[in-house]
């Protein structure tokens, strides 16, 4: 297939899309595919790094798991807090502001949609800019933990060509010597605002996405292979609800059968396309 015969059929798809979903109030769902155009890389995807995350059990059972995974969090914190939002973040936002949308349910943990202006924002898998202490509760803000990480350990340094993960973490050479954080109310174990590996989504949160998307008329889903089960289980209440599913993204989904359109494409100029179209259509 020529590059010319590609791009044509993309345009025909956003045509189709955009016929669906005119005069719909939309949820969108958006997985790390919305987040690579902003130099965050995707889990799955071409070229995406080979991924052995720390699970739940990992990170509570032993101290040392504790000290490499604060390690390579912090470093990866410094990359993760300097991206910045893309084209689709903004054109989500403006979707969400024009009325035709209702909000966004995100599989990620990078903020950008609510950096980009989004208002109405289920992060389904939590968010790296906060830290709890799994004692007292207590929560902080991850900027000033890392000012305090960085106090206590100056010689931790960001590694060149360091690969940054899609959670925002990066494998450290070595975690010897790493103060790890606490709690400076009780002296807890601190671990970020994040459905680890192992660990189950908030059930209030998975309510609070299935209610928006209760409360719409079609499901957009952008960025997300659906592999995580959390995903598909939204896609199947759109279903159920006999709601149109429009799906973008690079690359094969579990859901590509039940998808009313299926875009296979990036998803900035997608979104962007959307934005631009949708709300003259309402």
């Amino acid at each position: 297939m020529t590059d010319t015969t590609k791009d044509a059929e993309i345009v025909a798809s956003i045509d189709r899309a955009v016929e669906v979903l005119a005069g719909r109030r939309v949820a969108v769902l958006t997985g790390a595919g919305v987040s690579t155009d902003s130099g965050i890389p995707d889990y799955r995807g071409k070229g995406a790094p080979t991924r052995t995350p720390m699970t739940a059990q990992q990170f509570l059972a032993s101290a040392d798991a504790r000290r490499r995974y604060w390690v390579g969090s912090h470093l990866g914190w410094k990359v993760f807090a300097a991206a910045e939002p893309n084209d689709g973040h903004r054109a989500l936002a403006a979707l969400e502001n024009t009325g035709v949308s209702n909000g966004v349910i995100t599989q990620n943990v990078d903020g950008l949609h609510v950096r980009a202006g989004s208002h109405r924002v289920v992060e389904l898998h939590g968010t790296m800019r906060r830290v709890g202490c799994l004692h007292c509760g207590q929560v902080f803000d991850r900027r000033d933990l890392a000012a305090r990480v960085e106090a206590d350990n100056p010689w931790i340094t960001l590694p060149e060509n360091v690969e940054l993960g899609p959670d925002g973490d990066v494998t450290p050479a070595s975690a010897e010597g790493f103060v790890v954080p606490v709690c400076t109310v009780c002296g807890g174990t601190l671990k970020p605002d994040v459905v680890f590996f192992g660990e189950y989504i908030p059930a209030e949160k998975f309510r609070e996405a299935e209610q928006l998307v209760h409360t719409s008329d079609a499901l957009v889903v952008a960025g997300s292979s659906l592999v995580v089960n959390s995903g598909i289980r939204l896609v199947e209440r759109a279903r159920r609800r006999r709601l149109p599913v429009v799906i973008v993204n690079r690359g094969v989904t579990r859901a590509d059968q039940r998808a009313a359109v299926k875009i296979d494409a990036g998803t900035s100029d997608v979104l962007a396309a959307f934005a631009e179209r949708l709300p003259g259509l309402l």
